[in-house]
């Protein structure tokens, strides 16, 4: 198991920027890729960024130039630096990471922070 807790999420006028973090119960190396989703009221969550165990970003068209996912493996951290934010970047945020063992995939999430861009 793996608890996730997310933090960093706020307030803020479009144009601002808010680093979010993910803290990990425990070691993140082996966890597969890891990632940042969100969901706005009345939508589906949807894939932000993702990042794999070596280090490759992936990111949502949307987000791509102002966004940046990284993640400290020493601190069990990962993080999404958002940049530029936009009304529409307005959601709650979700960490979420993934382990395979064999032929099972495990898939954990954080309790979500909030996110409201003012224009």
């Amino acid at each position: 198991q793996v608890q996730l807790v997310e933090s960093g999420g706020g307030l803020v006028q479009a144009g601002g920027s808010l680093r979010l973090s993910c803290a990990a119960s425990r070691s993140i190396d082996s966890l597969n890729p890891m990632g940042w989703y969100r969901q706005a009221p009345g939508s589906q969550r949807e894939l932000v960024a993702s990042i794999t165990s070596g280090g490759s970003p992936h990111y949502v068209d949307s987000v791509k130039g102002r966004f940046t996912i990284s993640r400290d493996n020493a601190k069990n951290t990962v993080y999404l630096q958002m940049n530029s934010l936009k009304p529409e970047d307005t959601a709650v945020y979700y960490c979420n990471a993934r382990k395979r063992s064999g032929v099972l995939e495990y898939s954990y999430w954080g309790q979500g922070t909030q996110v409201t861009v003012s224009s």
